[in-house]
C-alpha cells in the first residue's frame, strides 16, 4: 500500500487554495447572498438550500464546497489504498474532474445565472465578458470595435470612475468577438440571452480533456489536470470570465497537435495563429515555436550557417505557413479598416500613451517607478519598453541557447513562460490573471518534459 501520494498532497492544497480565494472573491459581491436567495426561491429544493444559509457565503456555493471536500477525502483514501494501479487511476481521474466541475463549472454557472437575473455589469469581468459582448453587437451591426467607444454600454457601470479608460479602447484582438459571434446568435435565438462565459467554459472543459492526452505517466496525467483545472487564479478567471483561459485553450490545442504520435505541425501552427489573433500574449511563443519546429534543420548553433538559411526558409514555410495565414485572416481586415484605431486600442492604451492610457497597475516593478517618484501619478507615461529591451534581449538569447541544447516541447513552453514573466514584470502592469496564465504554461511544460526539467 502506498505510504505517500504526491498527487493527493497537491490536490489537497489546490482545493483549499481554490475555496479560500473563492471566499475572498465573494466578499466583493455584496448583494450575492440576497441574489442567490432570489435565484433559488423557485427551486424545488428551496428548503434544503435555505438550511445552508451562512453569513459569509451563499447556500449554493456552500454545497459546492462541501461536496468538493467530500470527493477530496475519497481521492486521498483511494490514493493511500491503491495508488494509481488498476481501477484506482480511472476513479481518481473521474473524481478529479468532478471536483473541478463543482468548484469551477458549478460556480461559473451560478454567476452566469445571477448575472442574468440581475444587471449586465454584475458578476462578471469587465473586458472579457461585458465589453466583448458589446463588440459582438458592434460586429453584427457592421461597426468597428476599435473605433467605437463604450461610454453608453454596460461597461460604463463597471469599476472605479477614474480608472475606466477602457471605455475608449478595446484591447483584445478580433478572434475574441468573431469566434463568439455564432454562439451569441445561437443563444439569443434559443434562450433569448447570452453570456460570454458560454464560450469560455466549454473551451476550458475541452482543454482539460486534451491535457492528460499529452502526458504518459498516470500520476502525471492527474497532476496535469489538477494543476491547470484547479490553478487558483486561472480557475477564478474562468468563473468571472477573464479572457486568458480562452487564449490558453488555443495554445494547449496547438501543443496537443504537436505532442501526438503523428505530429501535425500545420494544424498546430494554425491553432497558434488563432491564439495570436486573440491576444498579444500569444505572440511571444512564436519565436520559441519556430525554433522547435525547425530543430532538425536549425542545428545546435544560435545562428545557423548561411548554407542552411535556404533550407530553414523552405522548412519554415512548409510547416508554419498556416500560422500567419490564420492570424492575418482575422487581424488584417480590422487593421486595414482603421490602422491607427487598432494600434491605439491594442498598443498605445496598454503603454499608457494618449489622453486615456491605462494606469500603472498590478504586481510588477512598475510600482517602484511610483515609489521612487519617477512619475507624478499612475496615469503618467513612462518608457517601460526600455527596461524590457535591456533585460529581455539577453534573456531571449539565453533562452534560445537553452532550447537549442534540449529542444523539446516542455523546454519551449518554459522558455516562453520565463520570457513572458520577465516582460510582464518590467511592463506598465502585471496583472494577477497573467500569473495564473503563466502558471498553467509552466505546469504543462514541466509535465511534458519532467525528466528534462529536473535535470536543468
Amino acid at each position: 500500500m502506498p505510504k505517500k501520494s504526491l498527487d493527493s498532497l497537491l490536490l489537497f492544497f489546490l482545493v483549499i487554495a481554490k475555496i479560500e480565494i473563492d471566499s475572498l472573491a465573494d466578499n466583493v459581491l455584496p448583494d450575492r447572498i440576497a441574489d442567490v436567495q432570489r435565484l433559488i426561491a423557485g427551486w424545488r429544493w428551496h428548503t434544503f438550500f435555505q438550511r445552508l444559509d451562512h453569513p459569509q457565503t451563499d447556500p449554493v456555493t456552500m454545497l459546492l464546497w462541501v461536496s468538493a471536500f467530500g470527493l477530496l477525502g475519497l481521492y486521498v483514501l483511494v490514493s493511500l489504498w491503491k495508488g494509481s494501479r488498476g481501477w484506482a487511476f480511472g476513479f481518481k481521474l473521474i473524481t478529479l474532474y468532478a471536483i473541478i466541475a463543482l468548484l469551477v463549472v458549478g460556480k461559473t454557472g451560478l454567476l452566469i445565472a445571477l448575472r442574468h437575473q440581475s444587471v449586465p455589469w454584475s458578476y462578471s469581468h469587465d473586458g472579457g465578458v461585458i465589453q466583448t459582448e458589446t463588440t459582438i453587437e458592434y460586429f453584427f451591426s457592421g461597426k468597428n470595435p476599435y473605433v467605437e467607444d463604450y461610454v453608453n454600454t454596460p461597461m460604463a457601470q463597471w469599476g472605479i470612475n477614474e480608472y475606466r479608460t477602457a471605455l475608449y479602447h478595446y484591447p483584445y484582438l478580433p478572434l475574441m468577438f468573431v469566434f463568439s459571434a455564432p454562439f451569441f446568435a445561437l443563444a439569443h435565438s434559443a434562450i433569448g440571452w447570452f453570456d460570454e462565459r458560454m464560450v469560455y467554459l466549454p473551451l476550458f472543459v475541452l482543454m482539460l480533456a486534451l491535457v492528460p492526452l499529452m502526458v504518459r505517466d498516470k500520476r502525471e496525467k492527474l497532476l496535469a489536470v489538477m494543476l491547470i483545472g484547479l490553478n487558483p487564479i486561472m480557475a477564478e478567471d474562468v468563473i468571472f470570465g477573464v479572457s486568458d483561459p480562452f487564449v490558453l485553450f488555443w495554445l494547449v490545442l496547438a501543443v496537443w497537435l504537436l505532442a501526438k504520435r503523428r505530429p501535425q505541425p500545420l494544424w498546430a501552427s494554425a491553432a497558434l495563429g488563432l491564439a495570436c489573433a486573440a491576444k498579444p500574449t500569444a505572440w511571444f511563443l512564436v519565436p520559441f515555436w519556430l525554433l522547435y519546429l525547425l530543430k532538425d534543420v536549425w542545428g545546435a548553433r544560435l545562428v545557423p550557417p548561411v548554407s542552411r538559411w535556404g533550407a530553414l526558409a523552405k522548412t519554415a514555410l512548409r510547416r508554419t505557413w498556416s500560422l500567419p495565414v490564420a492570424a492575418l485572416a482575422l487581424l488584417l481586415p480590422y487593421f486595414l479598416w482603421n490602422p491607427f484605431a487598432m494600434y491605439d486600442d491594442v498598443w498605445r492604451w496598454s503603454a499608457g500613451q494618449g489622453e486615456t492610457g491605462y494606469q500603472i497597475w498590478g504586481w510588477g516593478a512598475s510600482n517602484l517607478v511610483l515609489a521612487f517618484g519617477w512619475v507624478a501619478d499612475r496615469f503618467e507615461y513612462f518608457p517601460f519598453i526600455v527596461p524590457q529591451i535591456i533585460v529581455g534581449v539577453p534573456l531571449l538569447v539565453w533562452l534560445f541557447r537553452r532550447q537549442l541544447k534540449e529542444n523539446s516541447l516542455g523546454v519551449m513552453l518554459w522558455g516562453y513562460a520565463i520570457f513572458l514573466f520577465v516582460f510582464f514584470y518590467f511592463s506598465r502592469f502585471m496583472q494577477p490573471n497573467y500569473l495564473g496564465f503563466l502558471g498553467s504554461v509552466f505546469a504543462l511544460g514541466y509535465l511534458l518534459d519532467e525528466t528534462v526539467m529536473r535535470e536543468t
